[in-house]
């Protein structure tokens, strides 16, 4: 098993006990709770009679539900209501923190946790959504966890786990102009495979990953999940520390990030650390990747030929068959020219205000295609409010992009924001699966924000590098 590594230091510094069944108990330091995966735990406290053990380590907001478009009270859509409803009683009975559309502070919970400096590197954090590894982004130990396991967290703040192998994913060399954090995981999960980090965390290092900014980490750590790991991280640098300086919890409590720094200096992989595997990939040869079929794990370069079934592992052939006829496409293909109904640029991985930055420089002075319905939809309030103040709200509606408020949108399609029948979506979204979007027969595209932004404007899949002022990462 692994030694000396950002995981196992972490752990240990946060496991409480091991209980009769082998499990650890880890004490946790940030429980992020939101509205669809709340109720029913909140509902088994009040069976018990049991209060929340530290709301003040507790922070709820909403975002899977809440509507994008028209937020006025109470939503079109009953069953969201309903949910919204819950959650504003049961956050108000336990006095946690909640932020809710009326506070500014709303977004995706995976979104408004690192902007405040409430993830922190050597933090523990649980939430009942999978991509909860984004946290790891920041050197935090970060679990997307189920009802059951919210309840144990909400009435004792610890949980119990299996500890995990670690794998260390070294991707060497400079990544070059239009390819992202995105085409970095997009190719981890291609050559590992969607069960590849089973039993597993990933700690993503080497120098691409130095390069990038706390978002382009968060968009790798989030999709950790995708590839079948039980979390992801980055051990914590100097960009950490720039980030977390500026947040609030930072400016509101001075001298705290002094206090702290030494820890989280502690807690970084030791150079002499032991892993249980090392995969090395060389970033400099990577370009804009996209999926061909319907799960994260099969995608392809733009410039690459779609793969013929029969080349893949033999458990793959089947899928690999069945996901290129939902998708209409054919092996030896590429992806270029895949004709597109509907842009999306949003998700808990790609909505932060670099992403939508990117995407605006792609489409100004451009406009979307006739055949497009496009949608811009900020991971957060602050992030659509910094945004607005920059004039990127301008340039997206100028060129025909649809602006939203915050939430979690198309990305699984559990409010409005919908495909419908067979239409065909570029998405910078994190799952491509059957039905994610609000249609079984919908076809989703995951690709980077500059590769949303510019099949938007052509209305088809589009080599990003082809268009005029590509952005550097």
């Amino acid at each position: 098993m692994s030694q000396n590594t950002l995981y196992d230091n972490v752990w240990d510094r946060h496991k409480v006990t091991t209980l009769p069944n082998g499990q650890d108990q880890l004490f946790v330091g940030l429980h992020l709770i939101h509205e669809v995966t709340s109720p029913q735990a909140f509902g088994m406290l009040r069976e018990r009679d049991i209060e929340v053990a530290r709301p003040d380590l507790t922070l709820a907001t909403v975002d899977h539900i809440v509507p994008t478009a028209d937020q006025s009270r109470p939503y079109s859509d009953d069953a969201a209501e309903e949910m919204m409803a819950e959650l504003e009683e049961n956050v108000r009975d336990a006095d946690i923190d909640f932020l809710d559309p009326t506070s500014g502070d709303q977004g995706i919970v995976h979104v408004v946790g690192p902007e405040q400096g409430l993830t922190q590197p050597g933090k523990t954090i649980v939430c009942g959504d999978s991509h909860t590894s984004t946290h790891g982004a920041f050197g935090a130990l970060a679990f997307g966890i189920g009802t059951s396991q919210i309840r144990d967290v909400l009435a004792t703040q610890t949980i119990a786990m299996d500890k995990q192998k670690v794998r260390k994913i070294q991707v060497d060399g400079q990544l070059q102009e239009g390819v992202e954090a995105k085409d970095i995981i997009l190719e981890i999960i291609r050559r590992l495979g969607t069960e590849g980090g089973v039993g597993y965390v990933y700690e993503y290092a080497g120098e691409a990953i130095e390069d990038l900014g706390m978002e382009g980490r968060m968009s790798i750590c989030n999709m950790s999940i995708e590839g079948g790991a039980r979390a992801g991280y980055v051990n914590p640098d100097e960009t950490t520390y720039e980030w977390l300086e500026e947040t609030d919890y930072f400016q509101d409590n001075p001298g705290e990030f002094e206090r702290l720094k030494p820890y989280w200096e502690s807690i970084r992989s030791d150079d002499d650390a032991e892993y249980d595997d090392v995969v090395t990939i060389d970033g400099s040869s990577l370009e804009p990747v996209v999926t061909w079929g319907t799960t994260p794990g099969q995608g392809v370069g733009i410039t690459d030929p779609i793969p013929e079934p029969e080349s893949l592992p033999e458990d793959k052939v089947e899928t690999a068959r069945r996901a290129q006829e939902h998708m209409r496409v054919d092996p030896g293909d590429t992806m270029e020219g895949y004709q597109i109904d509907v842009a999306f640029l949003g998700s808990c991985t790609n909505a932060r205000l670099p992403d939508l930055r990117r995407g605006a420089e792609i489409v100004e002075g451009r406009e979307v295609h006739d055949d497009v319905r496009a949608m811009v939809v900020p991971g957060s309030q602050r992030v659509q409010q910094a945004a607005e103040e920059e004039g990127l709200k301008d340039i997206f509606e100028e060129a025909g992009f649809d602006w939203r408020n915050a939430g979690c949108s198309m990305c699984l399609g559990m409010n409005e924001d919908q495909l419908e029948g067979d239409e065909a979506c570029a998405s910078s979204s994190n799952r491509n699966f059957i039905g994610r979007q609000g249609s079984k027969d919908g076809r989703t595209v995951l690709m980077n924000p500059q590769m949303v932004a510019a099949a938007a404007v052509e209305g088809e899949v589009t080599d990003v590098r082809e268009l005029e002022e590509v952005v550097s990462v």
